[in-house]
């Protein structure tokens, strides 16, 4: 009998394991919502602003939001987890996921919604696309559209909520617009030294000129050699100023800087934040924050 008794236990207990391990888990998302999944911290912000207040839609960023650009992101065991659980994964687009196609391909019947979707894109000297179409704020405009849109056709029971939002968000970035148009359009200053190349959208929409970049890859510090060629380029300036990035060393700017005599400012490509219902104004902060150092280093 104790025997018996002993066996009983053990079965009862591998039930119960058994059991747990067809439950529900921690990464599923809640029966009857939308979840929607966003790329990056840009996406991010636009989704959130999209689905303020909208009762069965849940927003997930799948990157860290310390993560910054994308440049060769490698998909994690954890991301592929997050989008298991996706209605839909809104994404940059324009090349800025480069694991897209591993996405599409691992996650079959995942709502793709991509917010560059007939975005004009510019292209550097070698021909490849820029994927920073956020950074200028009329393209931002065109891709809130893009998202409102395609949210709509892929979940028409909150559509009049996304379309309702949307347009207090529009007003939000038009208002922004136009004060950036107003202080920056006529600064006597027009040649800028950025950090890498996140900006010539930026430069493009307030008629700026990117001289040069300090990193062509971010994170990976210049060579000797193109150091001194941007030296070189910041000593021609009438206005010697370098524009750093929150996210990155300033260490080879601090060099140019030193060479130079340059004063050093920062821009923000608003790639980093806080996963916060907050997030939804951090978009509008930074471009204010932007367009307040530019002013400022211009003039």
């Amino acid at each position: 009998m104790h025997f018996k008794n002993i066996l009983g236990v053990v079965l009862l207990i591998v039930s119960f394991v058994l059991a747990g391990c067809g439950a529900p888990q921690a990464t599923q998302k809640e029966a009857g919502t939308f979840h929607i999944v966003t790329s990056f911290y840009p996406m991010y912000i636009d989704v959130l602003n999209l689905t303020d207040g909208v009762e069965g839609v849940t927003v997930t960023n799948m990157t860290k939001p310390q993560t910054g650009c994308l440049h060769d992101y490698q998909l994690t065991t954890e991301d592929m987890k997050t989008l298991e659980t996706a209605d839909a994964f809104v994404v940059n687009g324009a090349g800025m996921e480069s694991f897209l196609d591993k996405v599409i391909q691992m996650q079959d019947g995942l709502k793709v919604i991509d917010a560059s979707r007939g975005i004009e894109l510019m292209k550097d000297g070698g021909g490849e696309e820029n994927p920073h179409v956020w950074l200028s704020i009329t393209k931002n405009i065109e891709q809130v559209k893009n998202i409102r849109d395609q949210l709509k056709a892929a979940d028409p029971k909150h559509a009049d909520q996304y379309e309702a939002n949307a347009e207090a968000y529009l007003a939000k970035l038009e208002a922004m617009k136009t004060e950036m148009h107003a202080a920056l359009d006529d600064v006597p200053h027009k040649d800028i030294v950025t950090f890498h190349e996140a900006f010539p959208y930026f430069a493009e929409e307030f008629h700026l000129h990117v001289l040069g970049v300090i990193e062509r890859e971010p994170g990976t510090e210049p060579s000797p050699t193109e150091l001194e060629a941007t030296i070189a380029q910041v000593r021609e300036l009438p206005v010697k100023v370098l524009f750093t990035e929150p996210q990155y060393s300033p260490s080879a700017a601090e060099t140019i800087a030193r060479e130079t005599g340059a004063k050093i400012y920062e821009l923000d490509p608003v790639v980093t934040g806080e996963s916060t219902p907050a997030a939804k104004d951090a978009y509008l902060t930074a471009m204010r924050k932007n367009m307040d150092a530019l002013k400022q280093a211009l003039e």
